[in-house]
């Protein structure tokens, strides 16, 4: 059976989960610390970032695009992309702007100073970064403008078929929303978005886990906000 390497506090391995579960792969949980940069992990992946897949021939796939690609590649039964050169690439595209510029923007500086120093009892700075939270905080807003912008008339971000973008997209915002830090009253459109993504079973399951020290908004499991 795969198995998948994984912290809960991680969007990427979020993103991978929810995948699997969308295309209704099995697969077994292993949870990592990642931070702690544990030897036996390192060994599976010197760079101690998660998600990390293992094969059943014992193969290790590591690195967010690689492992995606792979999926995508395997697992064919439900496709996360469309046979649209033209549409597969804005799905690229716009996976690359959440995987990396939202990313480094906003859900690292909310992750290492809101999140990490809770639930890792090492970490010795224990006081969040002020100035941090507030740079995430303004820039957040003019992602959420983004995702409204994408959304236009359509459902999801790419078109009126969930792919891998929203799913992309999801897994960063439910870190953030995790620790009530999402102006959901800024964009109504990627408010309604959003809860349809929290409304699937392949995401939802992601939601239900349970991270220590750290209690989510009531609205954080509601679909219905």
């Amino acid at each position: 059976m795969l198995k998948v390497y994984y912290s809960k506090v991680c969007p990427f391995s979020r993103k991978a989960r929810s995948i699997l579960n969308e295309k209704k792969v099995d697969f077994r949980l292993i949870e990592v610390k990642y931070w702690e940069r544990g030897d036996d992990f390192l060994s599976l992946n010197p760079a101690a970032e998660t998600p990390v897949l293992v094969l059943q021939d014992g193969s290790v796939i590591s690195s967010n695009y690689a492992i995606f690609e792979y999926i995508e590649a395997e697992f064919t039964e439900r496709s996360m992309f469309t046979n649209d050169k033209i549409k597969d690439a804005c799905i690229r595209r716009v996976c690359s702007w959440f995987d990396k510029k939202f990313y480094d923007e906003v859900t690292r500086y909310i992750l290492s100073e809101k999140i990490l120093k809770i639930v890792d009892r090492n970490n010795t700075h224990s006081m969040p970064n002020s100035a941090a939270i507030r740079a995430a905080k303004k820039n957040i807003l003019y992602h959420l403008d983004y995702i409204s912008f994408l959304l236009q008339e359509e459902h999801y971000l790419c078109g009126s078929h969930v792919t891998l973008a929203d799913y992309a997209a999801a897994a960063q915002l439910s870190i953030l929303d995790m620790v009530n830090d999402v102006p959901w009253e800024h964009s109504k459109k990627t408010k309604s978005w959003y809860a349809l993504i929290k409304s699937r079973s392949s995401f939802r399951s992601v939601l239900l886990d349970d991270v220590q020290h750290i209690m989510p908004p009531s609205h954080y499991l509601d679909p219905d906000f």
